[in-house]
């Protein structure tokens, strides 16, 4: 069995979900989290007065699934998450359940 792991933004989670289930993959944890990278943040005025946001709204992705699905579903999540100016979704795979070792990353 392996865990991906895979954030990415929100308005990318149905078209996600979709490409999952298109490769037989039904099932998965949704987490609302919140974060940044390259895109550093944001500022925006409220009651005119500015304010930084540092982090961003995303969406966390939990999967587990065999290991012969791994590369399938994380194909479907880079492909369907990518973004229009090209930004890829963060993902990770890991061992589980003892002592967790990393075998894929993508940024």
């Amino acid at each position: 069995m392996k865990k991906i792991e895979a954030v990415i933004k929100p308005f990318k989670l149905e078209e996600v979900k979709d490409a999952l289930a298109e490769v037989g993959i039904e099932g998965m944890t949704v987490t609302e989290v919140k974060g940044f990278g390259r895109q550093k943040g944001h500022t925006e005025i409220y009651r005119g007065s500015e304010y930084t946001v540092d982090f961003l709204p995303k969406i966390k992705l939990e999967i587990v699934l065999e290991e012969d699905q791994v590369d399938a579903a994380v194909e479907a999540i880079i492909k369907s998450a990518k973004t229009n100016n090209g930004n890829l979704p963060s993902i990770s795979s890991e061992f589980n359940p003892l002592g967790s070792k990393l075998i894929k990353r993508a940024i």
